[in-house]
């Protein structure tokens, strides 16, 4: 699943941050990461439960020390990744969220792999839907330099008036 993660990982951001600043290409890798560490690396548990984003989260804090506009950057990929593991619903195994704590989670599988085709059919659709909202609210779909300048920075700004023109009153021919 990619467009399931993606749109609910950038309208989680909108609806709880409302931060147009963070760097949402980061958030989008970071949420897209799990499944992909998990496919390379064979099934390591570690990016499916709480520890990896966790790890994650520390390393960032600890090398972007004196550096604050680095550390604002860097967070957002353990924010995506702790998106992904509500999106993912890695609380449904105890097992592998809180692995090695719980104890082994070979005998769980990926929150991915254990859905039905229709249900993985239906949640990319949602995310599909999501990402056109964000494409159509945040400008993007009508403004080639609000395309431009997330493609460059990352940042998504809020449109705040969405409606049509109002004409000025002042320059009314009635």
């Amino acid at each position: 699943m990619v467009l399931w993660f993606v749109g609910t990982s950038l309208l989680a951001m909108r609806w709880f941050f409302g931060d147009s600043a963070i760097d949402h290409r980061l958030v989008v890798a970071g949420a897209l990461a799990p499944d992909v560490v998990y496919l390379l690396s064979g099934g390591a548990p570690v990016v499916h439960s709480l520890l990896g984003p966790v790890c994650i989260l520390i390393a960032v804090m600890a090398i972007t020390i004196g550096r604050r506009h680095a550390r604002r950057r860097w967070l957002a990929v353990p924010i995506g990744v702790f998106w992904h593991q509500v999106f993912d619903g890695a609380w449904t195994q105890p097992a592998l969220l809180w692995w090695p704590f719980a104890g082994s989670a070979s005998d769980t599988g990926l929150p991915l792999l254990v859905r039905p085709l229709w249900a993985i059919a239906v949640l990319e659709l949602v995310g599909l839907a999501g990402c056109w909202w964000i494409w159509r609210t945040s400008g993007l779909a009508r403004d080639a330099a609000a395309r431009a300048e997330f493609w460059r920075t990352g940042r998504i700004d809020r449109v705040v008036n969405r409606g049509p023109r109002r004409a000025d009153p002042g320059n009314s021919r009635c």
